[in-house]
């Protein structure tokens, strides 16, 4: 007999909250019961959509229409709260990144989800993206030989009306390009290479003047050995971001221009293009050799939104462990949180050992 449908709410419905409604509504396996957002254009969205709408997680969990779990797309500096509410109900959650904006409020939230008992997936979504499935595999199979180095790029132009109304919240420290977007590359070098070991930064030039940070350089060294740069910014014109590299943002126009460069030492990766480097068929490998190239197989059809659903629904029925658990999450603030420091004071920032 087929499973029931898991019944999924959406909490907030800024930027990506629809999109995620969207996502459950072409489900086979969840269900859309609401949109919870006290704003009131949430109402023509959910009319539009063809769900109900409610103004608050209180109402929604004191009525029939009561989720077996819940998506959090609330901004940053409210997502503990809401999932302390949530799971405090016995509301199964995803919570898209970051967890939390501190490092101490994400301990104390993990405390709570343990007690309560809830599964919990954290919304990194990109690992489910299938340009870095296949990095994956080239790294796990040692397609590249031993990984040596990588270079990674996020760089992007967010213009005012981002941090206008109701987005104001980005103009302060937690809405900054480190807890928005570095968070999700942080996740992937985990994916890709685990712990961090120090982080060394230098913060770009400030030309919004709002307290969140615009960009920095930053130097990773990993527990593995790998070191890494990496360049972030949120005000500059390119198109060497992750959104823009895989397409997969319908919001962004897709560049294909490559965002990370993995450096082993039996051959080179860049992504997106997946062209793999190498001396492979060459008679000794030296400078002097021609590098042959070959593309790797990527399944270009796959729907990370779609395929992270999936893996929801299957954690909650009990089915799958989360790919991204909350442990995981709070890893990508710490490294995060380690940032932050480093461009506060001006030094490198050497980390403790923490779960993955």
């Amino acid at each position: 007999m087929a499973a029931d449908k898991v019944k999924i709410a959406v909490i907030g419905a800024g930027l990506i909250g629809p999109r995620h409604a969207r996502t459950v509504l072409a489900s086979a396996d969840a269900t859309l019961v609401a949109i919870v957002d006290p704003l009131p254009k949430t109402g023509a969205l959910a009319a539009e959509i063809g769900t109900k709408h409610y103004l608050s997680i209180a109402d929604i969990l004191a009525s029939p229409d009561k989720p077996d779990a819940a998506i959090i797309c609330t901004p940053n500096h409210t997502h503990v709260a809401v999932a302390n509410e949530l799971s405090s109900a016995g509301v199964h959650i995803l919570i898209e990144k970051p967890l939390s904006t501190s490092v101490d409020s994400g301990k104390d939230l993990l405390a709570h989800l343990q007690e309560t008992g809830v599964k919990v997936l954290v919304g990194h979504h990109r690992r489910f993206n299938p340009y870095m499935v296949s990095t994956l595999e080239a790294v796990t199979s040692r397609s590249l030989g031993d990984v040596i180095a990588v270079n990674g790029l996020w760089l992007a132009y967010k213009p005012m009306d981002y941090f206008n109304p109701p987005g104001e919240w980005r103009r302060a420290g937690a809405g900054g390009v480190i807890l928005i977007n570095l968070i999700h590359e942080v996740d992937l070098l985990h994916h890709l290479f685990g712990q961090v070991a120090r982080v060394q930064t230098e913060k770009t030039i400030s030309r919004r003047g709002f307290e969140a940070e615009e960009g920095a350089a930053i130097i990773f060294k990993f527990r593995s050995g790998v070191v890494g740069t990496f360049l972030v910014s949120d005000n500059v014109p390119s198109p060497h971001n992750f959104e823009s590299g895989t397409g997969e943002n319908p919001l962004i126009p897709p560049a294909g221009k490559d965002f990370y460069r993995i450096f082993g030492t039996r051959a080179t990766l860049s992504v997106p293009d997946m062209a793999r480097w190498s001396y492979d068929g060459r008679e000794k490998q030296s400078w002097h050799e021609k590098l042959a190239s070959q593309e790797l197989a990527v399944d270009r059809e796959d729907v990370p939104f779609v395929l992270q659903l999936a893996h929801f629904v299957k954690v909650v029925r009990g089915e799958e462990k989360p790919s991204c658990t909350a442990q995981a999450g709070l890893a990508a603030l710490v490294v995060c949180d380690a940032v932050k420091r480093s461009l506060e004071l001006g030094t490198a920032v050497e980390l403790q050992p923490y779960d993955l």
